[in-house]
């Protein structure tokens, strides 16, 4: 039997089942956390952290701030993700701001401390700079940083994946070139960035198939808390918003039970979809809330180990 055709059985079954009834929770699930600014979005974090890793996540990552404002931040919470939650912690690094030899000793430190996951991007650029330049001595882009990486020591490295093509790119071809580069560099998954209809990622993952990208591609699911915040990063990222789900959202802004409600079905449905279309791995953009991730992994059949469904 064919893919396609196999696809297409699974997801007639996904539409003839009730709701999401057919889930058998055979799925891995990673996610990904910001660094906190104050004790205050600390306390936040860990209780994220202490909800979801019942769940199992193969690993969570920890962001990176424009420019590497966040550097220790980061640090301190990805050690401590994997020290004393016991969950396979990814930390971010990117090339802005920095020399090749102050990211070698970034990278050694946190191989020295047990982190065995980098998740290695370009960056955005600074505050105040429009554009993206190499910091002079260091490391050009992506894929010059993850050889880089590799160099330093045998690092399990996610990069990024843009299935709406990445701002800077000219072009679709250009950035599916990009992402073999990196790739060929050593890198061993992507995560996509945020999309909000499955025939975005269908469509990408056939074109990286076509391009002679054979490596692990996951989908990057944001579950929406504030309708206006995703707007602003979907403008910048260059990711689509369906014209229905403004309408959706609509009146809700003074109610966020409601809106997480509705957010957490968006989003699960578009999981529910992917997996229809075979997709087994997910990785959640949980902005330090944990419930919304966690629901959805609950109606996708996703229990804490030795729980029953």
């Amino acid at each position: 039997m064919s893919p396609t055709v196999q696809q297409m059985r699974e997801a007639q079954l996904a539409l003839e089942s009730p709701l999401f009834s057919d889930m058998a929770g055979d799925i891995d699930v990673s996610f990904e956390f910001f660094p906190p600014k104050t004790e205050k979005m600390a306390e936040t974090l860990w209780q994220s952290v202490e909800t979801l890793a019942p769940l199992a996540p193969r690993f969570v990552s920890v962001t990176y701030g424009a420019g590497g404002s966040t550097r220790e931040r980061t640090h301190q919470s990805v050690v401590r993700i994997q020290n004393e939650a016991g969950i396979p912690a990814a930390a971010h690094l990117t090339c802005v701001n920095a020399t090749r030899e102050e990211v070698d000793a970034v990278a050694r430190h946190y191989w020295e401390e047990g982190i065995r996951h980098i998740v290695a991007l370009r960056g955005d650029p600074p505050e105040g700079h429009e554009h993206y330049q190499p910091h002079p001595g260091g490391y050009e882009n992506a894929a010059d940083l993850i050889a880089g990486l590799k160099r330093v020591a045998d690092f399990e490295i996610s990069v990024a994946a843009y299935p709406e093509v990445h701002p800077d790119s000219p072009d679709a071809q250009s950035d599916l070139d990009n992402l073999k580069r990196k790739f060929d560099a050593g890198a061993t998954r992507a995560i996509t960035q945020f999309f909000f209809e499955p025939e975005c990622f269908f469509r990408f993952r056939d074109r990286a198939a076509a391009a002679g990208i054979d490596g692990e591609i996951v989908p990057g699911i944001m579950p929406v808390l504030s309708f206006s915040a995703v707007q602003r990063m979907s403008g910048l990222c260059g990711t689509g918003i369906p014209h229905w789900m403004e309408g959706l959202f609509e009146g809700l802004d003074d109610r966020p039970a409601a809106r997480q409600l509705v957010s957490a079905t968006i989003a699960a449905e578009l999981c529910r979809r992917l997996y229809a279309g075979g997709v087994r791995k997910f990785h959640f953009y949980t902005l330090n809330r944990a419930e919304l991730s966690y629901a959805i992994c609950h109606m996708l059949g996703k229990r804490p180990a030795g729980e029953a469904k």
